[in-house]
């Protein structure tokens, strides 16, 4: 991949795979949480990844740098759904 895309553009592939690989995990491991409404947090993590990641494929392969003003908007979205999970997990009743 090196010789391919250069140290930038290699630079945002690395960095959308990391996010990608985490945030999929999370969204395995979410599943096996026993929490009410861990639909939502699960739906901002997957749609904000799927932003993030996919912005930072795209920029990689094309060079269309204008697509960084939309990543962060994946960012957010992945801070949302993190929030969301913490404050519904703070919230859950314990057994």
């Amino acid at each position: 991949m090196q010789d391919i895309l250069g140290p930038v553009r290699l630079g945002w592939w690395n960095t959308a795979v990391q996010y990608q690989m985490w945030h999929a995990v999370a969204l395995v491991a979410i599943t096996a949480l026993p929490l009410q409404g861990r639909g939502a947090p699960a739906a901002l993590l997957a749609s904000g990844t799927t932003i993030f990641s996919g912005t930072l494929y795209v920029m990689a392969l094309t060079d269309i740098r204008w697509l960084g003003a939309v990543t962060p908007i994946g960012g957010l979205l992945m801070i949302a759904g993190w929030a969301m999970l913490a404050l519904r997990a703070w919230r859950q009743p314990q057994a």
